[in-house]
């Protein structure tokens, strides 16, 4: 799973038939902090999320078999809108 942050969707009207219905979003992946890692990608979601919510992405495989009747062409897939976020840290005394 990854997180990232929704930054805008994508308005498709043409599409592969198996995907009609589905709602398409450009997500921002992030660490915890907030701190942007890699290139926006597009993802599924079926969850009703929208711009500016923090949310969890499966991609590869687990996403392609969202369905239970077949598999789908698409590689991510929105499976949660974050509520909150509790990272414990500890520092490290690399002098030791």
């Amino acid at each position: 799973m990854q997180l990232g942050t929704v930054i805008g969707n994508v308005w498709a009207t043409r599409k592969e038939d198996d995907l009609t219905g589905l709602k398409f979003l450009f997500v921002q992946p992030e660490l915890p902090d907030r701190t942007s890692v890699g290139d926006p990608f597009i993802a599924v979601d079926r969850i009703g999320a929208g711009f500016g919510d923090r949310v969890l992405v499966t991609r590869g495989s687990a996403a392609a078999n969202m369905s239970i009747e077949q598999n789908l062409p698409i590689d991510a897939l929105i499976i949660g809108i974050v509520d909150s976020i509790d990272v414990e840290r500890k520092e490290v005394n690399e002098r030791e």
